[in-house]
């Protein structure tokens, strides 16, 4: 799959909210949405849609856990 067409499987302009995070590690919010780790930039808070399952199988192959950002899961 060449990265054009995985940008656009992968990506969303559905989506509730942003977050600015300007220094991760130091941020509640950050660390409530579990992106503490994450560079600092712009977040969305929930993204309409899921990843391909073929994406997930990718990410989990390589030790990722893939948590979907569309609501559905709860903690």
């Amino acid at each position: 799959m060449g990265s054009n067409q995985s940008v656009g499987e992968c990506t969303s302009a559905q989506f509730d909210g942003i977050i600015g995070v300007t220094q991760p590690g130091d941020s509640w919010v950050a660390r409530w949405q579990r992106i503490d780790t994450f560079a600092k930039g712009l977040y969305a808070m929930r993204v309409s849609g899921r990843l391909p399952e073929d994406i997930i199988g990718r990410l989990e192959d390589q030790g990722f856990a893939y948590r979907p950002r569309d609501g559905s899961v709860k903690d």
